[in-house]
């Protein structure tokens, strides 16, 4: 198969959904897809065999969810257009707005079940480029500006505040959002606890989850939700490239077929170093690399490893991981073509679900 490609195994993301689906049935919360973090339309129906629906932030989300998916569509977004908001809430079982202001606009314009997102004002995200309740935060209304006399027709509360974290987290945040929301929650039909629970991970304590999810049900007599995407694709599937050829500058650099902005955006944005199968740390192994993608950006770089032999024209390099936040990125920057998309099936046979070519490039431009 011609590189780039994502490859997403089929029994790994089952392996991933059928512990979702246990955090479901053991604590009686919906578990949700969130597309922002895994969009792979090839296994819609795979995921929908296990989870409740899909959250989506925005029309586009919205309409995918409806076209590929079964179950539940919640819609959140920071602001919604006034031309999109009646299509929104024709596919929308939930509306989440983000302010008082919104609501006003649309409390009497949309029939779905409408709900407020808040900011707990405590987050312990890694990094604050993806932390949601940092200062001046435009994410969730604080409990300084909730309208408690202004809830008409809201009927659930939506607190967003993980970022690929623990569920020691999760407590935390539970308290801040009980201590500031608790009498407001006890009138709600359904609360959601947003994503970023890295429920997938080793060592992730899925029994304090079902725990507290049953006690905080137990307690407010409301559905809960939650809505992972990472957590769904989390080590599902691998980045195949290829080498196009080898420059030394001080040391050798490996021009591959990809490129770290355009196809991997996390190890630029978090950032951080994503595995490589069969290669070490730098000077580990015998022969160290640079692995640099094919586009005109100076710091359009995957990182340097170190292999047992040495590299050569036409070698492939899989990156490790590379299924989550990654085709929802994806951009066709200095025209770069989108990897395509394939599974890996249960039967071993391998499928092209998605090929893509200047036709993307077109399109945007």
């Amino acid at each position: 198969m011609d590189t780039p490609y994502y490859l997403c195994e089929e029994k790994l993301l089952r392996k991933n959904l059928q512990i979702l689906k246990r955090v479901s049935d053991e604590s009686g919360a919906k578990v949700l897809l969130a597309l922002k973090g895994f969009a792979f339309s090839g296994l819609a129906d795979l995921v929908s065999e296990y989870l409740s629906g899909c959250t989506c932030s925005g029309l586009h989300e919205a309409k995918f969810a409806k076209e590929y998916f079964k179950g539940e569509i919640h819609t959140y977004a920071p602001a919604f257009k006034d031309k999109e908001i009646a299509d929104i809430s024709e596919l929308s079982n939930h509306i989440i707005f983000n302010s008082f202001a919104e609501l006003g606009r649309y409390r009497n314009k949309v029939k779905s079940s409408i709900g407020l997102r808040v900011n707990p004002e405590i987050s312990k995200s890694p990094v604050d480029l993806y932390n949601p309740c940092g200062l001046y935060s435009r994410l969730g209304i604080t409990y300084k500006n909730f309208q408690k006399n202004n809830l008409d027709r809201v009927e659930g509360l939506h607190f967003h505040a993980l970022c690929e974290q623990d569920v020691d987290a999760l407590e935390e945040v539970l308290k801040s959002f009980e201590s500031k929301w608790g009498d407001i929650i006890s009138t709600c039909k359904w609360v959601n606890f947003g994503g970023g629970h890295h429920i997938t991970k080793k060592g992730y304590g899925v029994k304090k989850l079902i725990r507290l999810i049953k006690e905080f049900k137990n307690k407010y007599d409301v559905e809960v939700y939650i809505e992972p995407g990472e957590a769904v694709g989390w080590e599902t599937g691998s980045l195949h490239v290829s080498v196009l050829d080898i420059v030394d500058n001080g040391m050798k650099i490996a021009i591959l077929d990809s490129s770290a902005e355009a196809h991997m955006p996390d190890t630029l944005a978090m950032p951080y170093r994503a595995d490589v199968q069969n290669a070490g740390k730098p000077n580990e192994k015998k022969y160290t690399y640079r692995l640099a993608g094919n586009t005109c950006l100076a710091g359009d770089i995957m990182g340097d490893y170190s292999f047992d032999k040495p590299l050569d024209v036409g070698d492939k390099i899989i990156f490790e991981d590379q299924i989550h936040y990654t085709i929802v990125k994806n951009t066709t920057f200095n025209g770069i073509k989108l990897p395509n998309l394939a599974i890996l099936r249960e039967n071993g046979d391998i499928e092209l679900v998605r090929e893509f070519g200047y036709e993307e490039y077109k399109r945007r431009n």
